[in-house]
């Protein structure tokens, strides 16, 4: 197997200088993800410094090490490791002859990028490379570049951000062939003054288009020819997805299935039938910018379609599972990885949507939302009572502004975190019921689907 990275390439790509000879098949800036062979980065951040774990690293089984400091043991020697990282991230861009695609938005982000993964990679086993986890930010994606095979055939790389400029600095990184806007949603708003702030900043990603490359917008949002403006001057094609009269790919018929949806979608030149292996609407959606960007790469659509019908639910993101409570089994959906308001009321949408003796709705508080933060959460009332919520267990004092709202209108509790949401969460849970998780990350609603999980009730 050739090297992912030798120890003379890696000094070239950063003007750094080797010392020892040694080959890497990984890279890693986190001592407890280093493997056999992998290459340790050593950052210095503001709370930690890896040199100090250079040891772990090396015990780990790490080939060679990229420091600020020297030593007597396989490295090359930088003047600045963050640096470095981002000028092997460049290097391997430079040097990869793959079809590269760009995936942000508000929501969406993850789930596309791993459907977008599994499509291109199902035809073509081990040739398609993705970031990992929801490594989007200004260390995950050169981390994610540099971390792609040299003889990869398609690259697919999350983006996220939180400020004006973020994402200008991210795709003129990646150079996208494809560049992907997913939805506009009020997720980090508290950073900006209006969603259309955030669709500017979104927009951004157009920006590293190559020559030659493709948008593609969101047809149905309400800043959709925002986004086509933005994408213009850079793209020498903007195709847009959507349900709307007039989507360039369009889902024609969506018809509910067995833990899926059927679609039936029109695209530039091609008709497509196919199964989504998730529930709900923003799984369409999610769906038909996959395929729009498999046809714009030359990707086989066919073999995306079957992707598409394969995939399971991504941990924290719409994993099913099936618990043991007294006298049966219930449902856990995991939410618990994020939440902004349209992600709230897709998956609510989603939960009315499952057969159930009863809907419970675990909802943690949304953070980052700025002045607006209790309208915000208070409208989340009319989503649960669509749904037909029989309990909702509010987390966090954020939600002091629905529990007002909701009054009498739905059976709730209101908890202060999720150690309580979970202890309430197992007296109530009965055979037949479908219980919903989502919140903010930071509320750590992730430690209540792990006690259901692995403990039962």
């Amino acid at each position: 197997m050739t090297a992912l990275w030798t120890s003379e390439e890696i000094a070239s790509a950063t003007g750094g200088i080797a010392h020892g000879t040694f080959e890497a098949n990984g890279i890693a800036f986190d001592s407890r993800e280093i493997g056999p062979g992998d290459l340790f980065i050593a950052m210095k951040g503001e709370f930690t410094d890896g040199h100090r774990f250079l040891d772990k690293a090396f015990s780990s089984g790490a080939a060679g090490v990229v420091v600020s400091e020297g030593g007597d043991f396989p490295h090359v020697l930088v003047s600045d490791t963050t640096t470095a990282l981002n000028d092997l991230g460049r290097a391997s861009r430079l040097r990869s002859e793959a079809k590269v695609i760009g995936v942000t938005g508000s929501v969406g982000k993850t789930g596309t990028k791993e459907a977008l993964f599994a499509a291109l990679d199902r035809p073509h086993r081990g040739q398609a490379h993705r970031s990992v986890k929801s490594y989007n930010n200004h260390t995950g994606v050169p981390l994610s570049l540099a971390r792609m095979p040299r003889g990869a055939r398609f690259g697919v790389f999350e983006m996220g951000m939180s400020a004006a400029g973020e994402l200008a600095a991210l795709t003129r990184l990646v150079r996208p062939h494809v560049a992907i806007v997913t939805a506009i949603a009020p997720a980090h708003r508290e950073f900006f003054s209006s969603e259309e702030e955030i669709a500017d900043a979104k927009g951004e990603i157009f920006q590293g288009l190559e020559p030659g490359g493709v948008a593609i917008v969101p047809f149905d949002s309400p800043y959709r020819d925002r986004l086509i403006a933005a994408a213009r001057p850079y793209a020498d094609r903007i195709v847009t997805f959507g349900l709307g009269k007039g989507a360039d790919v369009r889902a024609l018929d969506v018809v509910p299935v067995d833990r899926g949806t059927l679609v039936s979608a029109a695209l530039p030149r091609a008709e497509l039938t196919f199964t989504i292996g998730h529930p709900g609407d923003h799984w369409v959606q999610n769906a038909l910018a996959v395929v729009a960007a498999v046809q714009a790469v030359g990707g086989d659509l066919a073999a995306a379609g079957l992707a598409l019908a394969e995939m399971e639910g991504l941990k924290g993101r719409g994993q099913r599972h099936r618990i043991s409570v007294k006298g049966g089994e219930a449902l856990l959906i995991d939410e618990s990885y994020n939440a902004n308001p349209a992600s709230m009321a897709a998956t609510l949408k989603t939960l009315g949507a499952t057969e159930a003796a009863r809907r419970i709705a675990v909802l943690g508080a949304m953070r980052e939302l700025g002045p607006g933060s209790n309208d915000y959460h208070a409208a989340l009332a009319e989503p649960i009572g669509e749904a037909r919520v029989d309990l909702a267990i509010l987390v966090g004092e954020e939600m002091t502004a629905l529990a007002n709202v909701l009054g009498n209108k739905v059976e709730f509790a209101h908890v202060p975190d999720a150690a309580a949401a979970t202890a309430l969460v197992r007296d109530e849970l009965q055979a037949g019921d479908a219980v919903l998780v989502k919140g903010s990350n930071g509320v750590g609603l992730s430690a209540l689907v792990e006690a259901l999980t692995n403990g039962g009730s």
